[in-house]
């Protein structure tokens, strides 16, 4: 039996002007997968997802789906539909209406019409809200009528463009477990356009980092996070520490950077190093350690600071460790228990930072 065909997009170019909004985008989508495209305000992410919805037409390159070349069918032939993050509800119409209206347009049986609203409204909680207008409706109950009025026609992939970003913080984190819960539910594919690297990482099943039109890297969350290919990718998701450094020896899988002023660094190169060249060290924050006593084991990176501010988070204890360069060190300390070493670390305190060497990435550009 033939495995099912899901969307690709090869080789898409758009230019708008002396612009080139995107450069040689290229990838695909499996069936059923929760696919983001992530990177800063003019990436280039939305003009993609554009393309892939019919809205824009690329210069070069091509769209498929389910094997079938797409790339220049108007929208409503595509079997894609699309959401906005500002909802684009009709305002005259009721929620059922809302949800109803591809259905009517279909020319859908009313009891069918019926009980699939129905079911959907309640796969987003929102039974009883059949006769609200959009106005009496907060910003995250418009959003999740959004949703399920493009779900109900059943479209083989989903486009969502930063569809949370107008709702607060909490409803924003809320309706991130609930786009997951519902996509995994309906098994439709989802591309899902953001800027926010932290709703990324919370729901994609895949995520595609994208820059100046570009995509960067794509993986799995963790491996995006834990194994970035370049500076950009490290800066962009997550938080970071750099040090720069030129590189000293290369030995065993590892290499030495030798940063000016301060020590010498141990870590595992990405890509192809070599002794001489410049680089960027980067550890993340939550992989450091902080104490008053130095380490006995001289396996560490160790650096010495001085604690130049402290953040209580509730989970967690952020420092800022100001080093004798200047440079200042971010650590993430879990609050465990009383007990615990950081408990007994204030404000202008010196004190050591360390890690393993195999957390630190060397990274060239």
């Amino acid at each position: 039996m033939a495995q099912e065909q899901g969307l690709e997009v090869q080789h898409l170019v758009k230019r708008f002007g002396q612009l080139v909004a995107v450069d040689d985008v290229s990838f695909s989508v499996a069936p059923g997968e929760f696919f983001s495209l992530l990177g800063p305000s003019g990436s280039g992410k939305t003009t993609t997802l554009r393309i892939i919805g019919g809205l824009t037409v690329p210069d070069e390159g091509e769209v498929y789906l389910g094997g079938e070349r797409i790339t220049y069918w108007p929208p409503e032939k595509r079997d894609i539909n699309i959401v906005f993050q500002n909802y684009a509800l009709f305002p005259h119409l009721t929620v059922f209406e809302n949800v109803a209206f591809g259905p009517r347009r279909h020319k859908w049986p009313e009891e069918k019409i019926r009980r699939e609203v129905t079911r959907f409204l309640e796969m987003v909680h929102l039974r009883g809200y059949e006769h609200k207008y959009p106005r009496q409706l907060s910003g995250g109950e418009k959003q999740r009528v959004a949703l399920i009025r493009a779900l109900i026609m059943h479209p083989k992939v989903l486009l969502l463009d930063e569809p949370l970003g107008a709702l607060d913080l909490k409803i924003r984190q809320e309706l991130q477990l609930e786009l997951v819960r519902i996509q995994e539910e309906v098994g439709i594919t989802f591309i899902y356009v953001t800027h926010d690297q932290g709703e990324a990482l919370t729901m994609a099943d895949r995520i595609a980092v994208m820059d100046r039109g570009k995509i960067l890297q794509i993986g799995d969350p963790k491996t995006i996070y834990e194994q970035p290919v370049n500076r950009f990718v490290a800066h962009f998701i997550g938080n970071t520490n750099f040090f720069e450094g030129k590189v000293t020896k290369v030995e065993g899988g590892m290499v030495l950077v030798d940063v000016p002023g301060l020590a010498q660094i141990w870590g595992i190169p990405v890509g192809d190093i070599q002794v001489g060249e410049a680089v960027s060290v980067s550890v993340r924050p939550e992989k450091i350690y902080i104490s008053r006593e130095k380490p006995h084991n001289s396996q560490y990176n160790i650096l010495r600071g001085r604690v130049d501010d402290m953040i209580y988070t509730g989970v967690s204890t952020e420092f800022i460790v100001r080093l004798p360069t200047g440079q200042k060190v971010r650590i993430f300390a879990q609050n465990i228990s009383k007990d615990a070493e950081i408990w007994k670390i204030t404000w202008d305190d010196e004190v050591w930072i360390y890690w393993r060497p195999d957390r630190s990435l060397v990274l060239k550009d």
